[in-house]
């Protein structure tokens, strides 16, 4: 794999030279970026305050991701997630995993973000959502086709510190509208503020949230190229476990400042905003004309991040990995590879948000279903092939080629409510459900096919037993965190 200062790194990993607060605001500006700003307020509009555990729950997966799959995938040398697969389990499952993530990467993350871009600025300035969507897209493609993954992260760390500014600004603005939070937890039912809901519940109750997360949180955060794309660019070790810590504790404000603005919205505007435009709604009732500006300021320089990023994780994986199947290029065939690559996803985004924006699906049930159906092949092989051993490739594919026609198939009939509407059940047991039947289908093949060796890479590049690579001040500042956290639960249940 693509050592420091071999091909490709400049452009596509930094040059593995990002540092943890790089990599730290780097993941959230990727994270927090127009779909979560759309995605939050719209989830705190309809299911409150339980919509925290997406954001509260995320630290367990960023710990795994530090001291577990992290120190696996940096000692393999590794520039792209496809490439772990190549490593660990050989070429069937590689190729499987190119095609898979650049689909993901284009329907989750580019085509979402572009849907998202479109919908804001079409309701800031009362336009067709086609013409923003084109718009967005068309900027983004330039820089990140010129700079790489630096330019990316650049750009998202001037972002994040803007839409923290201005979110916590719109909070302050909503609470002084309201009357204070004592009037706030007045005009709202006691359930509003727990974070399980009972059991009952049709969409997010504890049962949903405890085991349908998981499956998702393992791929988002372990496993999708696009978030650890930031890591994989890390300086060394260190450097990339100190900048999950730090995303981890990031996490602790987000519900503060994107899912209160919905539950804000709910109290003052239930009677003319919806789901969907309550962040806007927000923003257009409360700001005064400097923060408005302030606002759709960071709404542009997420928007633009959140593309920018996607671009670049789908350049990534399509220049590095699939077409070495095809044919050898030097390093200056890869930078022109890349950026003709790069304006060609651009037009197939625009293409599946404008697919999206006529879909009727509400933005935060319509982006996370599909991460969750797309997400439990991966969290299976991944998940066992760091933990286990014994697993071997051909139980790998069976998951993966198997299992992956099961899940888009599946998504597709959900989608399209067929045979009826309701059938299914909730994405997030939907995707526990699919996760339990391929992980029981893994170790099954697995024993069956016995000590076999089907992997065709050697493994000794890889830690011979699982360590926790991580500092006294390191495990400090997790422990700290997971502290925080109880506390939380606590407080809100």
């Amino acid at each position: 794999m693509n050592k420091k200062g071999e091909v490709g790194e400049d452009i596509f990993l930094g040059g593995r030279s990002l540092k943890w607060w790089q990599i730290g605001f780097s993941i959230f500006s990727a994270n927090a970026g127009p779909m979560m700003l759309i995605g939050f307020a719209g989830l705190g509009f309809t299911h409150k305050m339980a919509g925290a555990n997406f954001e509260w729950l995320a630290w367990i997966f960023l710990l795994l991701l530090s001291v577990i799959f992290l120190p696996y995938y940096l000692k393999a040398g590794i520039s792209t997630i496809p490439q772990f697969l190549l490593i660990r389990f050989g070429k069937r499952s590689y190729s499987f995993l190119i095609a898979y993530s650049l689909v993901s990467i284009l329907v989750v993350w580019l085509g979402s973000a572009l849907y998202a871009g479109g919908l804001l600025i079409s309701l800031i300035f009362e336009c067709s959502i086609y013409l923003p969507i084109m718009i967005i897209a068309a900027i983004a493609t330039s820089f990140t086709a010129v700079g790489g993954l630096k330019a990316v992260v650049r750009t998202g760390i001037f972002q994040s510190v803007i839409i923290i500014v201005s979110s916590v600004c719109l909070v302050f603005l909503g609470l002084q509208k309201i009357g204070g939070v004592d009037v706030l937890i007045a005009k709202t039912p006691s359930d509003y503020w727990k974070l399980f809901l009972p059991s009952d519940n049709p969409e997010y109750s504890w049962v949903a949230i405890l085991l349908g997360y998981p499956v998702v949180a393992i791929y988002y955060w372990c496993a999708d190229q696009t978030i650890v794309q930031k890591v994989l660019a890390a300086k060394d070790l260190k450097q990339a476990q100190y900048g999950t810590v730090f995303i981890a504790a990031l996490k602790i404000i987000m519900p503060f400042i994107f899912l209160l603005p919905g539950i804000m919205c709910y109290v003052l505007y239930q009677d003319s905003a919806h789901a969907d435009n309550a962040y806007m709604v927000m923003v257009a009732q409360l700001m005064p004309h400097g923060f408005l500006g302030l606002s759709v300021a960071a709404l542009v320089a997420a928007l633009i991040d959140t593309v920018s990023s996607s671009l670049n994780s789908f350049c990534t994986v399509f220049t590095l990995d699939l077409v070495p199947l095809f044919s050898k290029q030097n390093k200056k065939q890869q930078m022109r590879m890349g950026k003709w690559i790069t304006v060609v996803a651009a037009v197939f985004g625009v293409a599946i948000a404008m697919i999206y924006a006529n879909s009727g699906n509400s933005f935060f049930d319509l982006t996370q279903g599909l991460v969750s159906i797309l997400a439990p092949p991966l969290s299976v092989v991944f998940l066992a092939g760091i933990c286990w051993k014994r697993i071997n490739a051909r139980a790998v594919e069976t998951v993966l080629y198997g299992g992956g026609l099961l899940c888009v198939a599946i998504g597709a009939c959900n989608v399209l409510n067929f045979p009826y509407p309701g059938f299914w059940p909730h994405f997030l047991m939907l995707s526990f459900y699919l996760f339990l039947f391929l992980a029981i289908v893994v170790v099954v093949v697995t024993l069956l096919t016995g000590k076999q060796q089907f992997k065709t890479v050697d493994m000794a590049v890889l830690p011979g037993e699982l360590k926790l690579h991580a500092n006294r001040k390191l495990q400090l500042l997790w422990a700290s965190l997971a502290g925080i956290m109880i506390f939380l639960y606590l407080f809100f249940n």
